[in-house]
């Protein structure tokens, strides 16, 4: 589903972010990306959704150079930046402006996702505090049925009962075939929801494992500590 190979990226009048990054995603799973800030998650997550462009090397995205941004690329993607604009109309308005651009959008979700998020269509987007406006993107982003689904920082600004309606419904809303990436500094948040991690670290992928490969091989020993007489 994504295939990143010896890609190279880098910012105007910077150091290269990306040297020969090699990485391969497929469909199916929830994955947890992590990496300390400047390590280039969000850059990441604008690669894969064609926001930003390669300087050399392939990127694939559901059989696309996201790149060209095409009408089949985008329909199948979603992404929620860690910063947003929304509209100043009600939610509903907003749902039948945008539903049309995903084929696969299902509209009875939506209404229940909202129900768990305690949103009302009827509700002013602009009066809703940035917590509110984050679950209603993040129903949103479910009831899409995209393929691929990006979440920047999702949990930031959630309150904890949010954060757990926010796992809550992610988790009961996913199909087989979809993948989910979170960029998170947030693990605790997410730690139960995803099946496996990605760590970036100086333009480099230093793991990339499910989590039950990285706990099979973790081993964790009670210790007695001696004190000196």
């Amino acid at each position: 589903m994504i295939s990143f190979q010896n890609l190279n990226f880098s910012y105007p009048k910077q150091a290269p972010l990306f040297r020969n990054l090699t990485l391969e995603v497929k469909s199916g799973s929830i994955i947890g990306l992590l990496g300390k800030n400047g390590s280039g998650k969000t850059t990441l997550l604008k690669l894969v959704s064609g926001l930003l462009y390669p300087e050399a090397g392939n990127l694939q995205v559901l059989g696309h150079q996201p790149k060209n941004r095409l009408p089949s690329f985008l329909e199948d993607i979603f992404l929620i930046p860690e910063e947003f604009y929304l509209p100043s109309i009600s939610i509903e308005k907003f749902i039948r402006a945008n539903s049309g651009f995903y084929p696969k959008f299902d509209h009875k979700l939506i209404k229940q996702l909202q129900e768990a998020c305690e949103l009302s269509g009827t509700q002013s987007i602009h009066q809703l505090s940035f917590g509110q406006k984050k679950k209603f993107l993040i129903t949103f982003a479910l009831a899409t049925k995209c393929r691929l689904l990006l979440l920047d920082e999702p949990t930031n600004g959630l309150d904890i009962p949010s954060k757990g309606i926010f796992r809550k419904i992610v988790a009961g809303s996913l199909d087989e075939d979809q993948l989910v990436v979170i960029s998170t500094h947030q693990v605790k948040d997410v730690e139960n929801l995803i099946d496996s991690i990605i760590i970036l670290d100086n333009g480099q992928v230093i793991l990339h494992k499910d989590l039950h490969e990285v706990s099979a091989e973790l081993q964790f020993k009670e210790l007695r500590s001696s004190t000196a007489k």
